[in-house]
């Protein structure tokens, strides 16, 4: 039997107790509500226990297929996405306010979850081949415009969170490719710039970047969300009112199942239940950056670590807003909260880190991008310099040799 990688073993491990523990909070988050309404109790887990389903079925297939094989799907896998994103701005559901969803029969389908997964793949594998953009020209195209685009659809849903999920994700695969730390730095200044002003133009996104301020200043209007998250959390203490045991989560704690999950469980967790979960996202964390660090193979090595950043980055921005230390945006907490598209394609990525892990890591399918040609074979210059140096070292060889038969026969 194959020897498994500790990596390939702690994202197993953490990814299905995470995917568990998150059926059971969407179940306790759901089913008091749903009681007092009449309505199934048991709905929404089933419909969760479906995606979950749906999502293991992803990560196996994901898992024992080749990762490589992802860079020829690259091309077409981002213009789909790019199509979808658009197509949810005329035909996507509305819901909140929020234009994010797009129909399919009894399910919806949230094209931004797989805008995410899309842009890594071809990230990484732009990356890999290429050496890394070392000033904003260079970064600027094609990179910094296809990931524009993209925010820019994201923006109009409007959907915040997923657009600085982006921002992060694609981050990390540069600073994994070798892009210098100032080029980095100027460039999320600017972003951070523009994003300012976006919010600042926006009486939607001002309002909550007020709310994010003062959000005890409107209790029972704007600021309701932080105010009942804040109140959960307190009223958790040290180990929690018990599970299901909540009281914020019953008409209290608005999208106490989706975006506010964490707040249900630290209300009837405590501080331990709490930390034992941040601390489930920094085992994640470790295992992928340990593998993104290890690995040889340059497409694999910058999409780990791009997957790795898209789930803990996912995870970081929510439970920032839930503690009140950033505006809220909209952003699911990764494998606990209720939503099929979330939970599908963050299990298909996992998929997609175990194969990374489970033996191909170590195989190096391309040299250095500034070193090799496009195919993954050493260049001509490298290939003659390799060449002549084994000829010498042979010749070099046979002279010694007939020098010293020459010598014996003289003897």
């Amino acid at each position: 039997m194959k020897q498994r990688s500790f990596e390939w073993q702690l994202l197993v491990l953490v990814t299905l107790a995470l995917t568990a523990f998150g059926l059971v909070m969407v179940y306790s988050a759901t089913s008091a509500s749903a009681a007092l309404a009449n309505t199934n109790p048991m709905g929404y887990v089933e419909r969760q226990g479906t995606y979950a389903l749906i999502g293991l079925v992803l990560l196996v297939v994901a898992a024992r297929t080749d990762f490589r094989k992802l860079r020829t799907l690259a091309p077409p896998l981002v213009c789909t996405a790019l199509f979808l994103c658009m197509a949810v701005l005329v035909m996507g559901q509305r819901v909140n306010g929020a234009r994010r969803w797009i129909g399919l029969g009894p399910a919806t389908f949230q094209p931004s979850e797989l805008a995410k997964l899309a842009l890594v793949v071809w990230a990484a594998a732009y990356f890999a081949k290429r050496p890394a953009p070392r000033t904003l020209k260079e970064l600027a195209r094609p990179v910094g415009l296809l990931v524009g685009l993209f925010c820019l659809l994201v923006l109009a849903e409007p959907d915040l969170g997923t657009a600085i999920t982006i921002v992060v994700m694609i981050g990390a695969v540069l600073l994994v490719s070798g892009t210098p730390l100032p080029t980095l730095t100027v460039a999320y200044a600017l972003v951070a710039g523009v994003g300012a002003i976006a919010a600042w133009s926006s009486p939607y996104r001002r309002a909550r970047l007020f709310t994010f301020l003062d959000p005890w200043k409107d209790p029972l209007g704007a600021g309701l969300q932080n105010v009942q998250a804040q109140i959960s959390i307190g009223s958790g203490g040290i180990f929690g009112r018990g599970l299901g045991q909540g009281i914020e989560k019953i008409h209290y704690l608005p999208e106490a199942h989706t975006d506010m999950i964490f707040a249900v469980i630290a209300e009837e967790l405590g501080l331990v239940g709490a930390t034992a979960l941040v601390a489930g996202y920094c085992a994640f964390a470790y295992a992928g950056l340990r593998l993104a660090i290890a690995c040889k193979d340059p497409f694999g090595k910058r999409l780990a670590a791009g997957i790795t950043a898209l789930i803990c980055g996912q995870a970081a921005i929510n439970l920032a807003a839930v503690v009140g230390l950033a505006p809220l945006t909209g952003i699911p907490l990764p494998f606990v909260t209720y939503g099929g598209s979330s939970l599908v394609i963050t299990l298909l990525s996992v998929g997609i880190l175990l194969n990374i892990a489970g033996g191909h890591a170590g195989t190096r399918t391309a040299s250095v991008p500034d070193r090799s040609g496009r195919d993954g074979r050493p260049s001509r210059s490298v290939a003659r310099s390799g060449g002549g140096a084994a000829r010498a070292r042979s010749g070099g060889d046979v002279r010694r040799v007939a020098g010293s038969r020459r010598g014996a026969a003289r003897s």
